[in-house]
């Protein structure tokens, strides 16, 4: 499909890629990985021809169709129905033809198009394009709206769209989750797996190239390195890779150390057991690939502040929305020290405006927001980056808030957020999007906050920021409130998920997976599988089930669903248990730490204690045993579902 023969490419007189070669097979889907500067954008634009090799070829079939999403588009006043449907550019020209043939009243030329445009399926295609619309998380209504009356981050949905719209056998795509919230992302996933083409994307979300990738090509070295197989599978083999070189062994077992601290401690803070199940997995396989990552260039904490409250926020009978417009009602949330909330919920529903509420902006229209008296907040939004002084530099964004600083105590600091030497007394105006996250990033660490309120903090960032992000958040002491399209981000750093929905807020007890499937019941209407040319789109899935099968299969999946309900239920009391037991386990092993406790004249109570202490262990093991049977009977259940 794609054969890269011995090329060299340099930008701007720095080498890129030397004398490198790399076969890409016809329906594989591949994801371009690399540090940021590595050449992984330079790459599609040479194969779209915008850019000429050094040395070497790029060979691709003849008559191959590339279908790119742009990273801009121009304000117009076309319907963004008609500039999705724009993608299409073989059904522009049919339409054309049509209309000039209709004008010189050409009998025969009609009769020809419109046979063309049978074949091409034009009498689907608006419906095609509204359903591209709708999955990317435009509402109902929006296809009709000019483009101009949209955000730049909504643009840049419409310009994914249209890629998608596009008949192609490759399919490029730079980034294409940047501006999606979870669901979104969610879709395109579903939608890219049942792409027919090939196709190459860059991504720094591991969980969509997980979900998506039968491939990786890594930017190594001026070289295009392939694996087999998601992301996962590129940590795994890079790190046997690196951990066979000598010379990184002790750096690699230092970092290994590291991630074994934080998985310790979050195994012994679980307190939600589906939940923590799910951190549990992915903190045990951040140790398995932490060699993949010794060589970042990011190292660096949120230090908690000098004084904590407890609590830390809390909001009682609030409403929030826009000005007389409200979006959530009967508010009731507190945020403790060490709270780690991640916000769920379908687009729109009004998480954005929850974060507002909580940092105190005009969003809470109604009810009492209480600050504890030490509260330090640090927030972080993409249209902070905004406010940062462009004319300043990351080194003057630290000094002006703590002058008195010594210099190298603000450069050490800046450093861990890989703004070195010459670049950390740069004007910012300069920096890339994901250059000016950083320093927005190390303004609110420098700030020592105790509750982080972060929403999409990723965007921009690559595949190593994000992993020193995480493990940043892991190490924070204080309390955070995300919102965030990133899972593995999600996984690894939150203990508890709130669901925003319907107007209000509740706590969510299930995990992503469980959180995805709710999805996949709320959004039927999915979009139609893509195509590639007329033969291949009439292609389905065969099932081998006639018509009272399927009847009978829907009935048993209906009947499997209501089986659910009472598990859940079972599973969610059992948690409950656990943590009562739990916390009364911690209260009476505080009470029997007291030496004077085991004076004679305490002998009674310390029985009494001792008693109970043995009574709620065993509440506590009956709790957990119940709990995993639970667990396994809706894992079973869920499997039948999944297999149906």
């Amino acid at each position: 499909m794609l054969t890269i023969t011995d090329l060299s490419l340099q930008r701007g007189g720095v080498w890129l890629l030397d004398n490198t070669s790399v076969t890409i097979q016809p329906g594989q889907r591949v994801a371009i990985v690399g540090a940021n500067g590595a050449g992984k954008s330079s790459l599609f634009q040479l194969l779209l021809g915008q850019l000429s090799p050094e040395q070497g070829t790029v060979a691709l079939p003849g008559g191959c169709r590339i279908a790119h999403m742009a990273q801009e588009v121009a304000a117009s006043q076309r319907s963004a129905r008609d500039f999705v449907l724009d993608g299409d550019s073989r059904l522009r020209e049919l339409e054309a033809e049509l209309a000039k043939a209709e004008e010189a009243g050409d009998d025969h030329g009609m009769a020809r198009i419109h046979g063309e445009l049978d074949l091409h399926e034009a009498w689907s295609a608006s419906r095609r394009a509204e359903a591209l619309i709708r999955g990317l998380g435009f509402a109902d209504g929006d296809a009709d709206r000019p483009v101009a009356s949209f955000s730049g981050g909504w643009r840049i949905r419409l310009n994914l769209a249209q890629a998608l719209m596009k008949p192609s056998d490759l399919l490029l795509l730079d980034e294409p989750t940047n501006h999606l919230d979870l669901d979104a992302c969610l879709w395109l996933e579903n939608w890219l797996a049942r792409y027919p083409g090939t196709l190459l994307f860059i991504s720094h979300d591991r969980d969509f190239m997980d979900r998506v990738a039968t491939h990786i090509i890594h930017f190594d070295q001026k070289k295009l390195v392939q694996y087999t197989g998601n992301y996962s599978a590129f940590e795994s083999q890079r790190s046997e890779r690196l951990a066979q070189q000598q010379a990184n062994y002790e750096k690699q077992q230092a970092r290994v150390a590291e991630i074994q601290r934080f998985v310790d401690r979050f195994k012994a803070k679980a307190t939600k057991a589906r939940q923590a199940q799910s951190r549990v997995k992915a903190l045990e396989r951040m140790e398995r690939i932490a060699p993949a990552h010794i060589d970042s260039p990011f190292s660096f904490t949120f230090p908690l502040a000098d004084r904590v409250s407890n609590p830390l926020l809390s909001i009682r009978n609030g409403e929030a929305g826009h000005g007389d417009t409200v979006v959530l009602s009967d508010l009731n949330l507190t945020l403790l020290p060490g709270s780690r909330i991640g916000l769920l919920g379908p687009n729109g529903a009004g998480k954005s405006t929850l974060m507002d509420a909580l940092r105190g902006d005009t969003t809470l229209l109604a009810g009492e927001r209480t600050c504890g008296e030490h509260l330090a907040i640090g927030y972080f939004a993409q249209h902070q980056l905004e406010s940062l002084d462009l004319d300043a530099s990351p080194f003057l964004h630290l000094q002006r808030l703590a002058p008195k600083a010594s210099e190298q105590s603000i450069r050490n600091f800046l450093g861990g957020f890989d703004f070195h030497g010459d670049e950390a007394l740069s004007p910012i105006r300069s920096f890339s999007g994901g250059e000016k996250a950083r320093v927005a990033l190390a303004v609110i660490a420098w700030k020592k906050p105790n509750l982080l309120l972060l929403d999409e903090p990723t965007n921009h960032l690559d595949l190593e920021m994000r992993q020193a992000l995480t493990m940043a958040l892991q190490n924070f002491e204080g309390a955070m409130v995300v919102v965030s399209h990133d899972r593995h981000l999600l996984r690894n750093t939150v203990d508890e998920f709130w669901l925003v929905n319907d107007g209000i807020v509740v706590p969510y007890e299930g995990d992503l997976e469980d959180y995805e499937r709710w999805l996949g019941e709320r959004r039927k209407d999915e979009a139609e599988p893509p195509r590639r040319d007329s033969q291949s789109s009439v292609t389905t899935v065969a099932t081998g089930l006639n018509a009272d099968e399927r009847k009978a299969l829907k009935r048993e999946q209906a009947q499997l669903r209501q089986q659910l309900s009472p598990w859940k239920k079972r599973l969610s009391q059992a948690e409950k248990a656990m943590e009562q037991a739990q916390s009364r386990l911690t209260e009476l092993e505080e009470t029997l730490a007291d030496a004077t406790l085991y004076e004679a004249g305490n002998k009674d109570r310390l029985k009494s204690l001792l008693a109970e202490q043995a009574t709620v262990s065993a509440a506590l093991e009956e709790a957990e045993a119940t709990w995993l049977e639970t667990t396994e009977a809706l894992e079973s259940l869920e499997a039948r579902l999944e297999a149906g």
